[in-house]
């Protein structure tokens, strides 16, 4: 099992996404308190950590708490909007305190849709600019992707552009947006039904599998992902029993995360995976029951190709 952490080290931020699910507040972790989580992290045998925010390159001791991580003995990560990246001698920086892997996050390849997203109109040359120092640096690369309303005709269109002008990048991530966030409360506009979705993630997925590269998704039932049950970040914890813990710098706290099930619907209940699908996240809420299907497929060579994998 790799368990790997998530430690919110600022929730500044130099972009205003219109579905994050983090939203800026004037609040930033200290070098005493990232050191105990990080602590706390390795005594519970995880393998390592995330850093995240808001945008984590807003906090200016970042290097410092990336060098923390590597002393603990930690396998460190960022979650970044590829902005202050784009600048060759801050990822230097970040490299040498022992930085390993960037997840870079991006919304669209259409540099108008970037930026309405993201509400930055540099966004998307930043972004590239990253891409390249990466590349450069001989860093690991991932791309996460919240699926919206805004892009969700073209996810496909996205990993194609990705791969083929930066073949370094061997996975992806598609977090299903989550509608109970306050930013997406105020832009509904930002929601995607599953089904406008569900074409454009199969032929990204089928496109990636092609290429030989590997990819996640989270909040997404089982239904709009059949072929490729088992790439669900959900599904994947449920059978290998994994967990995951994160640090928020709200109200939140640290939460401990066992449990990876969402909501259930009718259909549910005669669907062959149910007891290795998440669901439905905000079922009834945002999303409709009636979005949801019953598959009759055997689980089981879906649990035994997780347990195979990495």
């Amino acid at each position: 099992m790799a368990n790997l952490g998530y430690i919110q080290v600022t929730r500044l931020c130099n972009q205003r996404c219109l579905f994050c699910s983090n939203p800026e507040l004037p609040v930033t972790l200290g070098l005493e308190e990232s050191w105990r989580q990080l602590e706390k992290l390795k005594a519970a045998d995880y393998d390592g950590v995330i850093l995240t925010g808001g945008e984590p390159s807003m906090h200016p001791e970042l290097e410092t708490i990336v060098r923390q991580a590597r002393e603990v003995g930690l396998a460190v990560r960022i979650i970044t909007n590829g902005q202050k990246t784009s600048n060759l001698n801050y990822l230097k920086k970040l490299k040498k305190a022992g930085l390993s892997h960037l997840h870079f996050s991006v919304h669209s390849v259409r540099e108008e849709v970037q930026a309405f997203l993201s509400g930055n109109p540099d966004s998307w040359d930043n972004l590239l600019g990253s891409f390249e120092n990466a590349g450069k640096l001989g860093l690991a690369v991932d791309v996460n992707t919240v699926m919206c309303a805004q892009n969700a005709d073209h996810l496909d269109e996205n990993v194609r552009f990705l791969v083929q002008r930066f073949p370094f990048i061997h996975h992806f991530v598609w977090n299903n947006i989550d509608p109970k966030m306050n930013r997406v409360s105020e832009n509904p506009h930002t929601l995607a039904k599953l089904a406008d979705l569900e074409l454009s993630l199969h032929r990204a997925m089928r496109f990636l599998e092609e290429c030989a590269r590997t990819f996640r998704i989270e909040r997404l039932p089982l239904c709009y992902m059949a072929e490729f049950a088992h790439t669900s970040t959900e599904t994947r914890k449920i059978v290998k029993g994994e967990e995951r813990t994160v640090h928020f710098l709200d109200a939140k706290g640290e939460v401990r995360q066992v449990d990876f099930f969402h909501d259930k619907g009718r259909a549910c209940s005669a669907c062959l995976l149910s007891s290795i699908c998440a669901g439905l996240y905000d079922l009834n809420g945002a999303y409709r029951e009636d979005e949801l299907y019953a598959l009759f497929l055997d689980p089981e060579p879906i649990i035994d190709r997780i347990k195979g994998e990495p």
